[in-house]
């Protein structure tokens, strides 16, 4: 399989430094896969086809074993193929990238994670069906060490 979508390739969707590190294998099962096709048709392509540029994935896919080993929650819906962590790459922002999103996508869950008021770090968003979507809006905010997840406003 080479690609997930028109613009995600199988190697960026399953690329994660730390499990080639600890040689953890990251591979996706029949149902993962179509799960990962499933937000790349309706998040990523149509985001893409907007922006009209690259957009970086820096996390689509993770293992059960490699988020333990980053020290991610087991119930990430990133060990579901439901979930990416994205980046603007062009001219534009995180910020357009996320109020797009907010604004014009069906999602589950959309996280500002980090940043400043003007862009986030990242953007998190995920994506379950088009009628189990709750379309919750979270801000990630870090209170000593610690991050928490606020209502975004």
């Amino acid at each position: 399989m080479a690609y997930i979508s028109n613009h995600i390739s199988w190697n960026e969707a399953i690329r994660s430094k730390t499990a080639e590190k600890h040689e953890i294998e990251n591979i996706p099962n029949q149902q993962q896969i179509v799960n990962m096709k499933t937000i790349a048709q309706n998040i990523f392509e149509p985001l893409r086809v907007w922006a009209n540029e690259p957009i970086r994935i820096n996390s689509f896919f993770r293992s059960p074993e490699l988020c333990k080993k980053i020290k991610s929650k087991p119930t990430s819906q990133h060990t579901k193929g439901q979930a990416l962590d994205i980046d603007a790459m062009g001219q534009k922002t995180n910020g357009e990238l996320f109020e797009y999103i907010k604004d014009n996508l069906n999602f589950d869950q959309l996280i500002w994670e980090h940043g400043d008021n003007e862009n986030p770090d990242w953007i998190h968003v995920s994506f379950v069906d088009k009628l189990n979507n709750r379309n919750r809006i979270l801000k990630a905010v870090k209170k000593g060490k610690k991050t928490t997840y606020e209502y975004y406003v």
